[in-house]
C-alpha cells in the first residue's frame, strides 16, 4: 500500500484562490511563508483599507480573530474565512463587553475612541476606532475640549496622552507580546551591538519606550528601516515583521528584542502563529470557519470603523 503524497499547499492555494475569487489577506505576524503566499500583507489599518475595497467573493484573513471580524463588518456581502477560530488576541480578551459598558457609566460624557484590537461588541459601543499607525492624528483631530476613553491597551493610550496632552480616561489593558519585551535584555543587545537602533512599538512599556531611538505602528517601524541610513536594529515589536524588513533591506541586521523570559530568544504572538499553511489550505477548500457577526453589531460597529478610514483619508494616511 502507498503512502498518499501530501497536497502542495502553495499550489493547491493558488489554484483554489483562482478558482473561487478568493484573497488572503496577512498581518505582518504571520510566519514569513504565509506572507509570501499572501495577496495583501499590512498592519491593522492597512488590512482595513483593503478588506473595504477588493473585488474578491472571499476573504481569507490570514490573522487573528479581530481582524477577521473587522474584514466581515467592512465587507459584511463577503464570505470571510479564519483558518483557526482560536487565533484570539490577549489585548482584545482584556476588554470585556459587559465590563466596558460599566466603565463607559463610570466615566460619562467621553467620547470613546477604541483600538482596532477589540472584539465586534466593544466597537459597536465606540465612536471612532482607531490603530496604533493613526492613533495620535485621530485623538488631535478631536476638538480640543473633547473628554475621551481610551481603549483597551493602556501603554498605547499612555503614549496618546503624551504626545497630545488631552484629556483620556484609559482602560487597563495589554497586549501580551508587547508587554513582556525585557528592559534589561534590550540593553544588552544594544551593549553588545552599540551601532544598533532601538525601534519599538508604542504598546510597549515605558521603560522600554524610553530608550527607544524611534517608537511607531508596525508599518511605521518597517519605512523607518526602509528609509534611515543605519544598518543595525534592535526590533521591539512581534519578530514577524522581520521578513518584511529583510525582503525590503536585505544588507541590514535586524535583532528581535527579547522577552523577560530569558529561555526563549524573542516574543511572538502564540495567537498569530495559530495560522499555518495547512490550515489556510484546508480552511479555502472547505470555506470554513466562516465569521459571523449579528447584524446590529456589525451595523453599530462600522460606523466608528468608517469615521477611522475617512480621517485617516483626510489626513493621507
Amino acid at each position: 500500500m502507498t503512502r498518499r503524497q501530501p497536497p502542495d499547499y502553495i499550489s493547491e492555494i493558488k489554484r483554489m484562490k483562482a478558482k473561487k475569487n478568493a484573497i488572503i489577506l496577512a498581518h505582518y505576524y504571520q510566519t514569513g511563508d504565509i506572507q509570501d503566499i499572501a495577496d495583501f500583507v499590512g498592519d491593522s489599518l492597512a488590512l482595513s483599507q483593503k478588506a473595504s475595497s477588493n473585488s474578491a467573493d472571499i476573504i481569507l484573513f490570514a490573522g487573528v480573530k479581530f481582524m477577521a471580524e473587522t474584514a466581515k463588518i467592512l465587507a459584511p456581502g463577503k464570505k470571510v474565512l479564519l483558518p483557526d477560530m482560536n487565533a484570539g488576541c490577549s489585548l482584545a480578551d482584556s476588554c470585556k463587553a459587559e465590563d466596558f459598558v460599566e466603565f463607559i457609566k463610570n466615566n460619562p460624557g467621553r467620547t470613546i475612541v477604541t483600538y482596532v484590537n477589540t472584539t465586534a461588541e466593544i466597537k459597536a459601543l465606540s465612536d471612532i476606532v482607531c490603530t496604533s499607525s493613526n492613533a495620535v492624528q485621530i485623538i488631535n483631530s478631536l476638538p480640543k475640549e473633547e473628554r475621551i476613553i481610551f481603549a483597551p491597551d493602556r501603554n498605547l493610550g499612555n503614549y496618546v496622552i503624551n504626545k497630545t496632552g488631552r484629556d483620556i480616561v484609559v482602560w487597563n489593558g495589554t497586549c501580551h507580546v508587547h508587554e513582556e519585551f525585557s528592559l534589561e535584555g534590550i540593553l544588552k543587545l544594544k551593549n553588545e551591538n552599540p551601532e544598533a537602533k532601538i525601534i519599538v512599538h508604542p504598546e510597549c512599556e515605558l521603560p522600554v519606550r524610553m530608550i527607544a531611538d524611534f517608537i511607531g505602528s508596525t508599518s511605521s517601524l518597517l519605512n523607518f528601516t526602509k528609509k534611515d541610513n543605519g544598518k543595525c536594529y534592535i526590533v521591539a515589536t512581534e519578530p514577524g515583521i522581520i521578513h518584511q524588513m529583510k525582503k525590503e533591506n536585505p544588507d541590514k541586521k535586524y535583532i528581535p528584542a527579547p522577552p523577560k523570559d530569558s529561555t526563549c530568544g524573542c516574543s511572538e504572538c502564540n495567537f498569530m502563529k495559530l495560522i499555518t499553511m495547512e490550515k489556510i489550505y484546508k480552511c479555502l477548500k472547505d470555506e470554513t470557519p466562516e465569521i459571523f457577526v449579528e447584524k446590529n453589531i456589525l451595523t453599530d460597529a462600522q460606523k466608528p470603523i468608517k469615521r477611522m478610514m475617512e480621517i485617516s483619508k483626510k489626513l493621507g494616511l
